[in-house]
């Protein structure tokens, strides 16, 4: 049985290869793909070949083929619905972090049940909000607490449409571009410049990918604030304010990475539960602001091209599969 998949063969090059796929086993399941998203920041530095060698092993993702930085099949935002295998399974939709590929086999144990009420492109968002899900437990926003999260990409984003629910203070999204207005407004969630900013923050959620990002953050945060740092710069060296205020302040600038859950809940949650709470907190309709139309999965080698040479949306850009196409024998 065959199946096509999406690789990054070259440095900005992408091409659509067909490869076969085996009959599941009692223990897995074949999931025809709905939908997949483009994790837009780490899908475009393996596009680019720009993976740090010293990164490269926590990068794999579970259903990788290939090593990075290639050629190489990545991927890990992927919605579908289980047609054979496991049968407590079957007819279910399902996300996985697997690669985009039109059919595959996994085995069950590596796919999630969507909740009902979450549409399947919606449900792409799954990766992004459990990252989300994770900065909260490493922050621990508190009640009343005077919040900003700077950078309204899809990470932040995300972030934003969580805290909104929270009991807080005060709540801004920090963009230096206006024309983002739009989709902070539809999460609910008013959109400040960095010079119009409230200072004296008690938290920041920093998710710009850019060093000005984590100098806006420092210089907003209140006496003994935090800084939860979302960014990640791959092999750039981001040149960071550290002098001046820094060490009077007793200000704190910490990592969060969703390859590990966060210490706060390590002791009483895994990543399936993680993954399970992301997908429920999904039900919430905001998040359809966060999502592009989706393109055909034919036309990803160009859409990777054209979101590397910065057109395209900055949103997350679903990838849709045609549905009238079955396997071939």
């Amino acid at each position: 049985m065959e199946a096509t998949a999406y690789w990054t063969v070259a440095p900005g090059e992408g091409e659509l290869r067909r490869e076969s796929i085996a009959e599941p086993g009692p223990d897995q399941v074949r999931v025809r793909t709905l939908a997949s998203g483009l994790s837009r920041g780490t899908e475009l530095l393996v596009h680019r070949h720009a993976v740090p060698e010293s990164v490269r092993t926590l990068m794999r993702c579970p259903f990788q083929s290939g090593d990075l930085p290639g050629p190489v099949k990545y991927g890990y935002l992927s919605v579908g619905v289980v047609e054979a295998g496991a049968a407590h399974l079957l007819g279910k939709r399902v996300f996985c972090l697997h690669p985009h590929q039109d059919f595959y086999v996994v085995p069950a144990a590596a796919v999630t049940e969507v909740p009902d009420g979450v549409p399947a492109e919606r449900a792409v968002l799954a990766g992004t909000v459990e990252t989300a899900v994770n900065a909260l437990w490493d922050g621990g926003p508190r009640i009343g607490d005077r919040v900003a999260v700077i950078g309204a990409g899809m990470v932040g984003l995300s972030v934003a449409a969580l805290l909104r629910r929270f009991p807080l203070g005060r709540l801004e999204l920090i963009d230096i571009d206006p024309g983002k207005a739009d989709v902070a407004a539809a999460i609910g969630v008013p959109l400040v410049a960095p010079e119009s900013a409230a200072g004296d923050c008690d938290l920041i959620f920093e998710a710009s990918a850019n060093a000005d990002g984590v100098a806006t953050a420092l210089r907003l945060c209140g006496d003994e604030g935090e800084v939860i740092e979302l960014s990640w710069f791959g092999e750039t060296r981001p040149s960071l304010p550290l002098g001046a205020e820094f060490h009077a302040r007793r200000l704190t600038l910490r990592a969060s990475q969703v390859g590990r859950v966060s210490p706060a809940r390590a002791s009483r949650r895994t990543t399936a539960d993680r993954l399970r709470l992301a997908l429920e907190l999904l039900r919430d309709n905001a998040f359809d602001a966060l999502l592009a139309r989706a393109v055909p999965f034919a036309d990803l080698p160009e859409t990777l091209r054209q979101m590397d040479a910065g057109r395209g949306t900055t949103l997350c850009q679903v990838i849709g599969y045609p549905q009238e196409d079955a396997c071939t024998n």
